[in-house]
């Protein structure tokens, strides 16, 4: 998979790529990651990128004439029709999920345009196949968005993490179990017997009741959206709270 990140800041992803999981997914060739800078698509000498609003407003504004030639530039002419996709990163976009990440995960080359500065021209959203948000909050701009897709899009691909841990380990799409380590006891708070009992059908039992009740508690919503009408009811009956 190619993942194609176009922004005003390139350098900004210097750290967060050069480590961990994204780092061993490009040496592994599981992901080639590529960055295309806008300011190289920008108007006269002085190469710029934005201007101010028409009918005016505060901040500027991407100019879709620098987008488009940035976008251009990205896709790939070797890859399959539907099998590469552009997203502009913004507020008005779906608020990106587990469920997004593996639909993401099947394109060849997947896309992803920042916003800067005040927001882009409304134009460019013609020329890009859906918008992407990540959260009903403010940022600075969409590169912040694009380290979180990228990563999580990453893990999904094959050979990254070990096989069937996202699945197995976490009972996806549940929130994830209490987890403890060493020491056994610290000052009133010990580490639940049956994880030391040693039996290994028990503890996975457990693993698995905790992640529900845990899920149901704090995110009921992933519940329902992940389990049809009639095996809701069967799953909330299993929260061991109840």
């Amino acid at each position: 998979m190619k993942i194609t990140i176009i922004t005003l800041f390139p350098e900004m992803f210097k750290g967060p790529f050069d480590h961990s999981i994204v780092k061993r997914a490009i040496q592994k060739d599981a992901i080639q990651i590529k960055f295309i800078n806008i300011r190289d698509f920008g108007i006269g000498k002085h190469k710029l990128v934005d201007d101010k609003p028409f009918g005016g407003g505060a901040g500027m504004i991407l100019r879709v004439d620098v987008l488009e030639k940035a976008i251009e530039k990205a896709k790939d002419k070797k890859i399959k029709k539907g099998k590469e996709k552009v997203f502009l990163l913004g507020p008005h976009g779906k608020v990106f999920n587990s469920k997004m990440a593996k639909k993401l995960d099947v394109l060849a080359h997947l896309i992803l345009l920042c916003g800067h500065y005040e927001g882009v021209d409304e134009r460019i959203k013609k020329m890009v196949d859906g918008e992407i948000s990540i959260g009903d909050f403010i940022l600075t701009g969409g590169e912040i968005p694009a380290m979180l897709i990228t990563d999580a899009v990453v893990r999904l691909q094959k050979g990254v993490i070990r096989e069937g841990a996202a699945m197995t380990e976490s009972f996806f799409p549940y929130l994830e179990y209490p987890q403890y380590t060493q020491p056994r006891k610290h000052k009133n708070m010990s580490v639940p017997a049956i994880l030391l009992s040693g039996n290994h059908k028990e503890i996975e039992k457990w693993k698995k009741e905790k992640a529900l009740a845990i899920t149901k508690k704090l995110r009921p919503d992933l519940i329902f959206e992940s389990h049809s009408d009639e095996k809701r009811p069967k799953v909330i009956e299993k929260d061991p709270e109840n």
